[in-house]
């Protein structure tokens, strides 16, 4: 590696890290500010705080927002080179445009690959501790089950429906369960609601009607209530998203495959959080060539004006990942088309900026 590389690169990772570093020292900052009260209240210890919300805290902004902090890094080192001319003296020296990009490519490589690694080896690990610190000491309820009209298949020919549920009570009002056999409805059960016994892991039927099809004819039965064994549990009718972020890559394969076993064809957003593990980490080479495709102009305004259109790039960048985000999840747009569209967009606009940048 040349003189020229090492140069280029010690300041890119330089810019980097520290950039990184400061960021997260903020962050936390304002992060303990606004969770002091909860902390108060449920009185977590000083080491649980430190290590099982904090460090895990750094280790999931840090990875999902390494591509920004990639991007401000090219912007600010780059401005100050173009600034000093040292762009100019290297092209003037004969290095080639190309050239010259060799050693940011090696940067986004390795914050590429590192953030790869993250998020699909050790970033469940830290998400599944920082979302159970939230769950004992910060939020009041795990999960929320907004939907109504639940079905879901909870084994082969075994399906679940009610109205809706209750997570106060544990209760799924309206609660039918029908098995089927060989393509044909054996037996189904209606209630007017159903009580989940966390100690047992039992649902409990109140003021129930079942009845069994056979060939000689239905038998009938009422009751007021009735046990039954269920491979589900309220977590399985309405979890948190961000449990998604918990899960290793092959686990959260499976969840997803299960999910759509059961009927449940709302899993936008465990695809979204898939591809996203994948998308993001790539997205630090288009957003490190448009960073030296913007700060390589020597233009008057200098650092400034670069950081200025690079965080306007950057803002609408964002805006469009939400937007296409909340359309895979409420308007049914394909989630894989949802997370690598600003991506596919951008590397137009980063080729675009390339081959205008002055060489």
């Amino acid at each position: 590696m040349r003189i020229l590389d090492r140069y280029i690169l010690r300041k890119f990772l330089g810019t980097f890290f520290f950039m990184l570093v400061l960021i997260m020292l903020v962050a936390i900052v304002f992060d303990l500010s606004e969770k002091t009260e909860d902390f108060a209240r449920t009185k977590p210890s000083a080491r649980a705080i430190a290590f099982d919300y904090y460090v895990n805290f750094v280790v999931f902004y840090a990875n999902r927002f390494s591509g920004l902090f990639t991007f401000l890094a090219v912007l600010l080192f780059t401005s100050r080179l173009s600034h000093r001319s040292e762009i100019i003296a290297m092209l003037s020296s004969g290095v080639s445009f190309p050239r010259l990009m060799r050693p940011y490519a090696i940067g986004a490589t390795l914050i590429a690959a590192l953030s790869l690694y993250v998020n699909h080896e050790l970033l469940p690990k830290a998400n599944e501790k920082r979302l159970a610190f939230e769950e004992d000491y910060v939020r009041v309820v795990a999960f929320m089950v907004k939907d109504r009209h639940l079905h879901r298949e909870v084994a082969p020919g075994l399906i679940v429906y009610g109205e809706r549920f209750s997570i106060e009570t544990l209760t799924l009002h309206d609660f039918g369960l029908e098995r089927w056999e060989n393509g044909a409805l054996h037996s189904k059960l209606d209630a007017e609601r159903a009580v989940y016994d966390s100690i047992s892991g039992h649902w409990r039927a109140i003021n129930y009607t079942r009845r069994v099809m056979g060939a000689q004819g239905d038998a009938l039965t009422r009751g007021l209530e009735l046990d039954t064994v269920l491979p589900l549990r309220p977590a399985d009718l309405g979890q948190r998203v961000e449990t998604a972020m918990a899960m290793p890559t092959g686990a959260l394969n499976t969840y997803i495959a299960d999910r759509l076993r059961q009927g449940d064809g709302r899993v936008g957003a465990y695809l979204i959080e898939k591809h996203q593990r994948t998308a993001y980490p790539l997205a630090t080479y288009i957003f490190t060539l448009i960073g030296v495709g913007i700060a390589s102009r020597k233009v008057r305004g200098g650092t400034g004006l670069h950081i200025a259109v690079g965080v306007m790039l950057v803002l609408v960048y964002f805006f469009v990942v939400q937007f296409t985000t909340v359309a895979a999840t409420n308007a049914g747009m394909d989630p894989f088309l949802a997370v690598w569209l600003p991506n596919l967009g951008y590397a137009l606009i980063g080729v675009w900026i390339y081959r205008t940048a002055p060489k």
